[in-house]
């Protein structure tokens, strides 16, 4: 097969402005008038015009009728690399681009090459903000005629491509070449830098921008730059406050989409991530990931004040506020401040009370939830913490971190009077018993005092 690299194809230009450029059709001129260079803004009502053949939409009647003499003409101009055939020359020199690579209207704004003039036409009206391509139903505005008609189908409902595997139906083509990579598990686009893969290019896209590190949308009032514009919206609604996604079953709403389909998981129960250690599951992926620091004993989170550890980062923001001695929520019965609002509720109920957690199995009850999810452990025999040293296993993880000094070679516990050592706190206030003579506990039933 002949190599296309000596064909005739020298239609370059470099515009010097738009006026040359929407005036120039180097042959190309196409027939479609989506595609027309010359097609002028639309106003009004706009008829839409198929062809039964391909399905392909005309601006045009007129425009429709020359379209169909195509199926039906001689095409007598044929590629030597795929062996296509075309109505005209002008056709094959533009499909030959496609080979060749040849993209010979460039963009003297930014410098940007296409391989058709059309094409270059539309994405200039990206520099100058021109949409001349208006929808009569909501007046939403397009660069080019083709989004229009696109556009169009979302007021009439049509969907004209459907899937042959699951039956489902899609208003655009690229919609709908996307959904089929679902089935197939394509996924045609790489990232030159890491090698991952993406079932479309916008994905590629947005993909790239993590290795550059461009964020090309800012907050007009924070100033803040995100790298997509979907990152922008939802920061914009911390701002106005905006939650326009609502909970059918309880009504909450929230400000993105992601955060309502992780919420309906709530009521339905789902839990589409389960810990491969111990088979618990959990309704996110972020819920399992902190869950599995229980078995490894990470914590990524650091206290710069005081070194301290924690599982998440929600945990160092609490214990930081302690350092602060910042102790803003007060209890109105006894005047004692706590740290965190949740910690003043629970120092409430040591007044009322209150209890109002209940276990299931037993019936005992608790003033905090997280006592009562402890305390279900004792039930479920489920012991989280994992010695490494000689694999026993613990319940809870106050008696995990005692039998862990076991192993350890020093006891840090020391008594200043006699010497002795151990390596637990309670166990040296209770042998201190033994040369004070003091005897704290009193039995309830004797009376007697013991230490």
């Amino acid at each position: 097969m002949e190599n296309v690299n000596h064909l005739d194809t020298s239609t370059s230009a470099v515009f010097n402005n738009i006026d040359t450029v929407t005036q120039t059709y180097n042959d190309e001129k196409l027939l479609w008038s989506e595609t027309l260079t010359t097609q002028g803004s639309l106003y009004g009502n706009i008829p839409e015009y198929s062809c039964d053949t391909c399905g392909k939409t005309f601006l045009l009647e007129n425009d429709l009728s020359t379209h169909k003499e195509i199926h039906n003409r001689e095409k007598p101009f044929h590629c030597e690399v795929c062996g296509q055939s075309f109505v005209t020359n002008s056709y094959l020199t533009s499909h030959i681009r496609t080979h060749t690579g040849e993209k010979p209207f460039h963009c003297e704004i930014c410098g940007k090459s296409f391989s058709h003039n059309s094409t270059l036409v539309v994405h200039i009206r990206m520099h100058t903000g021109e949409r001349p391509y208006h929808c009569d139903i909501c007046g939403k505005a397009f660069a080019d005629n083709s989004n229009l008609v696109g556009h169009r189908r979302i007021h009439t409902g049509e969907k004209r491509f459907d899937c042959d595997i699951c039956g489902k139906s899609f208003i655009f083509k690229s919609d709908f070449n996307r959904h089929k990579r679902i089935h197939t598990g394509e996924k045609p686009f790489s990232c030159e830098l890491c090698g991952d893969s993406f079932s479309d290019n916008s994905s590629l896209v947005r993909h790239r921008r993590i290795h550059t590190g461009e964020k090309r949308f800012h907050c007009e009032i924070c100033a803040k730059s995100f790298a997509f514009n979907s990152d922008l919206n939802r920061h914009k609604r911390v701002h106005n406050g905006e939650r326009p996604y609502h909970c059918e079953v309880c009504a909450k709403s929230f400000s993105d989409n992601s955060s309502l389909l992780v919420h309906r998981r709530i009521h339905t129960g789902e839990k589409r991530f389960d810990c491969e250690i111990c088979s618990k599951s959990f309704i996110t992926s972020s819920d399992l990931t902190r869950h599995k620091r229980i078995h490894t004993g990470e914590k990524p989170y650091h206290c710069d004040v005081c070194g301290k550890s924690f599982i998440t980062n929600g945990h160092l923001k609490r214990h930081k506020i302690m350092h602060t001695g910042v102790k803003n929520y007060h209890c109105e019965i006894c005047g004692k401040s706590c740290t965190r609002n949740s910690h003043l509720v629970s120092h409430i109920r040591s007044h009322t009370g209150e209890k109002p957690f209940h276990c299931e199995v037993c019936g005992k009850s608790f003033t905090q939830n997280s006592k009562l999810n402890l305390h279900k452990r004792i039930h479920t025999g489920e012991k989280l913490f994992h010695c490494e040293v000689c694999g026993k296993s613990f319940v809870f993880n106050s008696d995990f971190n005692r039998h862990k000094r076991t192993h350890a070679v020093g006891k840090s516990h020391h008594g200043e009077t006699f010497g002795k050592s151990f390596t637990q706190s309670s166990c040296l206030v209770t042998h201190s018993c033994i040369h004070t003579g003091e005897k704290p506990y009193l039995c309830e039933i004797c009376g007697n005092l013991a230490s």
